[in-house]
């Protein structure tokens, strides 16, 4: 057996064994951009940014699937299997392409999506048919430990605040302080820094982080590619009976 012959089937079975773990970490990543997107839904309105997340665990599903196919045609040196798992990778791969392509393109919308939905739900605070909003804006503030859409003042120019004496909501408060009123004049007891920035920043590290996995693992699906390339060509060509020429 020759030089390529091991160095394909070593890199062909490892990328086997790694399809498990990789199926999992992908399931794990997801999940991760799944849950950060709805754990503060209210203010993200275009659901198409979720298209990345649910390719990564469609991925993650056939990936202990076929990882198994793969280790057993590359031991057999299967040329069906082979070309079966050449398949497998080659669409996974390009899946995981889309997925960066999708990742890229909405990671650049995310800032006019929050700018145009968090105004919307912030100007509905404290109305009596917008409760769900009121209760989005409230863990919104406490969970970022932030105050408006762009700072604290963000919130004067809104129904809610000129109703109360132009004053912020408490959950703008710091660490729930008693001694906080809500008042602009009290900067010192509330959260100063505004919402979309920090909820910006937490989108895009979720969003940034999945595009990093998903590059990592497409590097190694071409390399796999190109591994089952050459065990199908070498293997081909000792049934056929060909025989290299020396001089």
């Amino acid at each position: 057996m020759d030089c390529g012959i091991i160095t394909s089937k070593t890199v062909l079975l490892f990328l086997s064994l790694i399809f498990w773990a990789a199926g999992a970490m992908l399931a794990y990543v997801g999940a991760h951009v799944i849950q950060s997107y709805d754990t503060f839904g209210n203010f993200i309105q275009d659901k198409y940014t979720l298209v990345p997340a649910v390719i990564i665990i469609g991925i993650s599903v056939v990936m202990f699937i076929f990882g198994l196919v793969g280790c057993c045609s590359t031991l057999r040196e299967s040329k069906v299997g082979l070309s079966f798992f050449f398949v497998i990778i080659m669409l996974i791969f390009a899946a995981e392409v889309a997925a960066l392509v999708f990742s890229f393109i909405y990671r650049g919308k995310v800032t006019d999506d929050l700018e145009r939905s968090m105004t919307t739900v912030f100007s509905n605070y404290g109305g009596q048919e917008t409760q769900a909003d009121t209760s989005a804006v409230d863990f919104l503030q406490r969970e970022l430990q932030c105050c408006g859409i762009h700072n604290y003042t963000s919130w004067s120019n809104t129904t809610w605040s000129i109703r109360n004496n132009n004053t912020v909501p408490h959950s703008c408060c710091k660490n729930n302080s008693a001694q906080c009123t809500g008042r602009l004049d009290q900067p010192d007891l509330l959260n100063v820094q505004g919402c979309e920035p920090k909820l910006e920043s937490l989108l895009k590290d979720a969003l940034g982080y999945a595009m990093l996995v998903i590059l990592g693992f497409a590097i190694v699906k071409f390399f796999g590619m190109l591994s089952v390339c050459v065990i199908t060509c070498r293997t081909g060509s000792r049934r056929s009976g060909y025989q290299p020429l020396y001089a």
